[in-house]
């Protein structure tokens, strides 16, 4: 008998927008995984060995390794460069060098200032309230969309500049992480982005392709379960 699983395994949630992110990767280049829930407020010790900063998510490639620290890598940018390094086609990750350099910059400033923004501000006073059987904090995750968000999204609105991509001409890294990570927040809220319109353009075309719908759609399984309807926080 044959072992017909694939080589990547993604530990972590389908919640995490980061595994979404690595999943998105996958899925535009068609590249076989699959995803192992990994419970980050009481990991096993295997997870902790292989993730040094007790994050999700962690990729394992079981073509090198089968357990062990070997074969894994704990960083969501780190597992994206290295999936298009070893499935280079379709290439997510521009040949141009300043098209480049603007991708990574994108990535991480949605993996930072949007994550913290989006995730910290909104995502998790309204959903680990209500998953602990407590009242979500609206003040909280209200001040975040009027305050803390508009910043991010007017440096998202100025790079975009009305074009259809953050950097190059074609779908890349950046379009891929920011679309993952805004979507955190449409988890739990509603986000009228009219005061940004290249962005909004943008965000509506990524909701409606494969690589971000399906893993988003795994999510929101198990939000709504928890959340029938999004908060409106205007």
């Amino acid at each position: 008998m044959t072992d017909s699983r694939p080589d990547l395994v993604i530990y972590g949630s389908p919640v995490s927008p980061f595994l979404r992110k690595i999943e998105g990767v996958c899925i535009a280049k068609g590249v076989a995984y699959e995803v192992e829930a990994v419970n980050v407020f009481a990991p096993p010790q295997w997870f902790r060995d292989i993730s040094p900063m007790k994050r999700i998510p962690v990729l394992r490639d079981r073509s090198v390794a089968e357990e062990g620290i070997a074969g894994t890598l704990p960083d969501s940018s780190a597992i994206c460069a290295f999936i298009e390094k070893k499935h280079p086609a379709p290439a997510l990750y521009p040949d141009s060098p300043m098209a480049l350099g603007e991708a990574l910059f994108i990535e991480e400033y949605a993996d930072t200032a949007l994550a913290i923004a989006g995730g910290m501000g909104i995502f998790r006073p309204i959903f680990f309230a209500i998953s602990k059987g407590q009242e979500p904090d609206l003040d909280k995750a209200r001040d975040a969309w009027a305050n803390q968000l508009p910043p991010v999204f007017d440096v998202l609105e100025a790079r975009l500049a009305g074009r259809q991509y953050f950097a190059g001409d074609a779908l890349s890294i950046a379009d891929i992480t920011v679309a993952t990570v805004l979507m955190q927040v449409a988890l739990v809220a509603e986000t009228p982005l009219d005061r940004w319109p290249a962005l909004e353009a943008h965000f509506t075309a990524m909701q409606a392709l494969p690589l971000i719908a399906e893993p988003y759609k795994a999510a929101e399984t198990i939000i709504r379960k928890a959340l029938p309807t999004r908060f409106d926080l205007t």
